[in-house]
């Protein structure tokens, strides 16, 4: 008998870029077809045509905040991922690596004592991390590198390469092959450690993210269409067990409130005073954690907004029927354009 077709797993590529990183740790290559795309947005695309089970976006940092990109896709404003949903949630711990080319001028000696090199730099309050240089970097005249990586590395940058271009690109593995690719050696990108081996760069500078905490969280995404949705696999990363465990009683006096995590998102009616308050006051009536909000333009009229809303719940686990009721009680108020877009388990309670 023939072995059955592995199931595919979208993600933001090339090879080696932290989405790849993450989509290998929780989807073992022995049961999983890794899909790489060049944007986010066709992740979705993938995932929304069938042609991946699931798909592993980013969807935010702790240090830049949220992926535009992403957000972008869930708002979903011209209705192509109708079907699209959150199932899990996967944390990354971040370190950016400056890659390049050891400019010819510099000696092998200089590069021996430079090595381990690092210096406390300039960070951005607690957990701070800027490193020196471990080379000088004097020949770089571009640095490619995603948005976000760029937001995460600002002291470093600001500090070390004042001046220099810095040239946005879908990734951070898409920044190492285009500097890989420059035989002037002028070029230089912000990427992870793997991608140095991968594409035969040097490293220039180890740890350049402003803060040493600092961490993405990336979303994974299914087609809701009412057929039953394949199981996660069984590694650490979907593990309830790899969460910190809930508190048998939250200080709101519910047992189970923060072991799920649910995303919705609305727009309300702009010229009504209070709209959004009275919305947000439904959660708060329910009992319901908001964890965060974010917005983008609605596109229905100019500067007004798309909602997006997490809070602790689920439907998994609603024995109550809050999350039943509130659907009902925001469209009740102000809410129009309301979207369920998922319920996962809480990776990181508090």
């Amino acid at each position: 008998m023939a072995a059955s077709k592995p199931r595919t797993v979208a993600f933001l590529g090339p090879a080696a870029s932290y989405s790849h990183q993450v989509t290998k740790s929780a989807f073992p290559e022995t049961d999983w077809e890794l899909k790489a795309t060049t944007t986010i947005r066709d992740v979705f695309e993938e995932v929304q045509a069938g042609q991946a089970t699931y798909g592993v976006v980013p969807f935010e940092n702790s240090t830049h905040g949220t992926v535009t990109f992403t957000l972008d896709c869930l708002a979903d404003r011209s209705d192509t991922y109708t079907d699209i949903a959150v199932c899990s949630e996967i944390y990354l711990d971040v370190h950016h690596f400056l890659l390049g080319k050891i400019s010819s001028s510099h000696s092998s000696t200089q590069n021996q004592e430079d090595e381990n090199t690092t210096g406390s730099g300039s960070g951005s309050g607690p957990g701070s991390s800027t490193n020196k240089p471990l080379l000088s970097l004097s020949h770089i005249e571009r640095v490619y590198s995603h948005p976000q990586a760029f937001g995460q590395s600002g002291v470093f940058l600001r500090k070390y390469l004042k001046g220099v271009e810095l040239i946005d690109v879908s990734s951070t593995s898409k920044a190492a092959e285009l500097a890989a690719s420059d035989e002037t050696g002028t070029s230089a990108a912000i990427a992870g450690e793997i991608a140095a081996s991968l594409k035969g760069l040097d490293i220039l500078a180890r740890s350049i993210e402003d803060r040493d905490d600092n961490t993405t969280r990336f979303f994974v995404i299914y087609k809701d269409d009412g057929s039953p949705r394949p199981e996660l696999p069984t590694s650490s990363s979907f593990s309830s067990s790899s969460a910190v465990e809930p508190k048998e009683e939250n200080d709101d006096g519910n047992p189970y409130g923060n072991k799920y995590k649910s995303l919705v998102s609305f727009t309300v009616e702009h010229k009504t005073p209070g709209a959004l308050a009275d919305v947000l006051d439904c959660f708060k009536t329910l009992g319901l954690n908001l964890t965060s909000i974010n917005s983008l333009p609605s596109l229905i009229q100019p500067f007004q907004y798309l909602f997006f809303v997490e809070f602790e719940g689920g439907k998994m686990d609603d024995p109550e029927g809050r999350l039943a009721r509130l659907e009902e009680s925001v469209q009740k108020v102000a809410a129009v354009r309301w979207r369920w877009l998922g319920s996962w388990v809480n990776m990181r309670r508090r």
